[in-house]
């Protein structure tokens, strides 16, 4: 007896250790230039460097704004419950490799009628008793032996759609941080146009004073005044809109950190300077993308999922062999007999299911699970290139945004001088109010200008360090894997 249950468990385990069908995943290669086009690069960005990239902005109140929207963004609570789900489908795959058992037990109580034809039959019989008592107690198991590789194929699926689901949550934990610092950014920037535009209303009104009581002397025409006037009310009109985008960018930073709107306008309304985005000189090499953007790791995941779920539907060729045993006992005369040696039951089988008139189904599974392989590897692809692109365009945007800030600068410290002489030589006659208005427009829209460029090339730092896939650690293939 038990030389032929070691028989059984190692032809069982050989059965179990079989071939398994399908392709085996390699990871595609892409051909990329050895370095970004916009800087020549020294050496790679440590991935520490790009962890907490926004205290690299010196600014508390975004430091302490990004940590607090990581902490209960409500589309980060999102992406954590479908890790647990795609863990969950882990979990599944690796129980539907090993053996399934049930313990069951019921017991009963039947009156028999004497007036069927069952009942007279049973009445006629001496001793016959018409009630009667069932008790039974079983253990049941199954076990499919995975011979072709199947189960195990649909192992490496769920695995790596967990993975992708992992590197997606990382990629909602890097844009959750990114579009906080781009509202924080915008609402500085709005505040400093704010400010400019309230600036450039007291000068107006400054000036609209002196051309009243120059008209009151008859020194400055009734035109003259209407022209202060429409000058004056020109820059108050730019104010509401202002005013409107600002109430908007606070209302989104709110529901960014899972807030009422309003929550955090008390600690926005102080003045502050738009913060300054950090020099990047080295960005690493095009290939660090692979493994530092959370979105193309998601898509790679993705890929070698629908290549092992083209195993599994090649599985499907092969006939499933499966395992079942029971043991357990029943007796129909009372509890105390339910577990004697006369009362015990046992059962074992060999099963086989074979789809041996379904090829044609089986035919379509398998294209359409290489279909899918097919269109997630272009999408894989095409995401390592726009992830370039990215790249390129931030590191370009951040550079010629500097540039800007800088240009305008002077220009606005140019034109502020310029208008201090047109007002002096108003005031003296020597040139007409128009030449005022006109330096006045000048600098406003200037030093608008400069404020848009600034908030723009901070907004194109935080770009450049999302782009480089920066704001997570990359986890170790061993954090991974769930066994």
């Amino acid at each position: 007896m038990r030389s032929r249950l070691q028989m059984i468990l190692l032809t069982s385990a050989t059965l179990a250790s079989g071939c398994t069908v399908g392709p085996d995943y390699h990871a595609p290669e892409v051909a990329l230039p050895a370095t970004f086009q916009q800087r020549p690069v020294a050496a790679p960005l440590a991935d520490q460097a790009l962890a907490g990239w926004w205290d690299r902005f010196h600014d508390p109140l975004l430091s302490r704004l990004v940590e607090q929207a990581l902490a209960q963004n409500l589309d980060l609570v999102q992406a954590d419950a479908r890790i647990t789900q795609a863990r969950a489908g882990v979990t599944a795959a690796n129980a539907a490799l090993l053996p399934a058992g049930d313990l069951g037990g019921q017991a009963g109580r039947a009156y028999q009628s004497l007036e069927t034809p069952l009942g007279r039959v049973l009445d006629s019989a001496p001793g016959y008793d018409r009630s009667g008592s069932s008790y039974e107690a079983n253990l049941d198991a199954s076990w499919e032996l995975d011979v072709f590789g199947g189960l195990r194929r649909g192992r490496e699926a769920a695995l790596a759609d967990y993975q992708a689901t992992l590197a997606g949550a990382r990629a909602v934990r890097l844009a959750v941080a990114a579009q906080t610092a781009d509202l924080y950014v915008d609402i500085r920037g709005l505040q400093a146009r704010l400010a400019i535009a309230h600036q450039q209303v007291d000068t107006q009104q400054g000036l609209l004073s002196m051309v009243r009581l120059l008209n009151g002397r008859d020194l400055a025409t009734d035109r003259e005044l209407r022209q202060a006037e429409g000058g004056l009310a020109e820059v108050q009109a730019s104010i509401p809109g202002l005013e409107f985008s600002l109430e908007r960018a606070m209302n989104a930073l709110d529901i960014m950190l899972a807030t009422p709107p309003g929550t955090w306008r008390t600690q926005l309304a102080g003045a502050a300077s738009i913060p300054s985005g950090p020099r990047i000189e080295t960005a690493g090499t095009p290939a660090d993308l692979l493994r530092r953007r959370p979105d193309l790791i998601a898509a790679e995941r993705r890929l070698a999922a629908a290549n092992a779920r083209i195993g599994a539907a090649m599985a499907e060729y092969y006939p499933r062999i499966s395992l079942n045993a029971l043991l357990g006992s029943a007796t129909t005369m009372s509890s105390g007999n339910l577990f004697s040696h006369d009362a015990n039951q046992a059962l074992g089988a060999l099963g086989v299911r074979w789809r041996l008139f379904d090829f044609g189904r089986i035919d379509a599974q398998i294209q359409a699970a290489k279909g899918q392989g097919a269109e997630l590897l272009a999408a894989y692809r095409l995401a390592v290139l726009r992830a370039t692109e990215d790249v390129e365009d931030a590191l370009t945007g951040q550079l010629k945004r500097e540039q800007q800030v800088t240009l305008l600068t002077a220009g606005e410290a140019a034109l502020g001088q310029a208008r201090q002489a047109s007002a002096l030589a108003y005031q003296k006659g020597v040139v007409p109010l128009v030449d005022v208005l006109q330096a006045d427009e000048r600098l406003l829209r200037t030093a608008d200008a400069r404020a848009q460029a600034q908030t723009a090339a901070a907004l194109a730092a935080i770009s450049t360090f999302k782009a480089l896939g920066g704001g997570w650690q990359p986890a170790s293939p061993a954090a991974l894997s769930l066994r």
